[in-house]
């Protein structure tokens, strides 16, 4: 339609946008809309939300000349065109990842400003020690980026294993503070972002989630 048949099709309440009439062209929209003439449906895009349990051996990309991909697991049901990864994990690390299209979500999911704790459970080549705890509420100082990390939380859980709650994702974060005390992660798998929860959803699988539990 050009712009005098749209306008002209407002004027005579043929539009609706997400089921109500459009009463004027300066109507603030979205990109999540559903819009119709005439009762004709013409363009619909729905916000998607999936949490996944990444299994070792898949990189966080849209797409991979070596490796597979996160996508692979959606079975084409979703491709990197469509949507994109909010918190990436490497291509060992195991655990929770979310996938949007929803770019203002997923800025606010990721943005350290907003604080949403991200826990992992760790594996180590050495014996954890109680003064550990100390320095990582401490934080450590990074010079590649010129910031000193924010407090996390280190709680043992045996002498090689521990669960590590952080508020931030720098590259390689949780190895580099691991590595700081003298210790070698062989094991990283992360259990949940915020409010969301692998639970019990099974290794390689993934599941369609609302964006409401997050208060973004």
């Amino acid at each position: 339609m050009s712009h005098r048949e749209v306008r002209a099709a407002i004027a005579a309440g043929r539009v609706q946008c997400n089921d109500l009439v459009v009463t004027s062209g300066d109507t603030h929209t979205d990109v999540f809309i559903r819009l119709s003439v005439d009762g004709k449906e013409v363009y619909h895009k729905e916000a998607v939300y999936i949490m996944l349990h990444k299994p070792p051996g898949y990189v966080s990309a849209n797409s991979d000349s070596e490796h597979p991909t996160l996508f692979a697991l959606l079975k084409g049901e979703y491709t990197g065109e469509e949507l994109h990864i909010a918190g990436r994990l490497d291509r060992y690390t195991t655990g929770l990842v979310l996938l949007t299209n929803d770019g203002q979500w997923s800025r606010a999911m990721t943005n350290p400003s907003s604080k949403k704790p991200k826990v992992y459970e760790v594996e180590l080549d050495g014996d954890l020690e109680s003064s550990m705890v100390n320095a990582f509420a401490e934080g450590f100082y990074f010079p590649t980026e010129g910031k000193y990390t924010m407090a996390s939380e280190l709680d043992i859980l045996a002498p090689r294993r521990a669960r590590l709650t952080l508020y931030e994702g720098m590259y390689h974060q949780v190895k580099r503070m691991f590595h700081r005390v003298g210790r070698k992660v062989v094991k990283l798998h992360r259990i949940s972002v915020g409010p969301y929860e692998l639970g019990d959803l099974a290794e390689g699988q993934w599941k369609l989630v609302s964006d409401q539990v997050f208060d973004v």
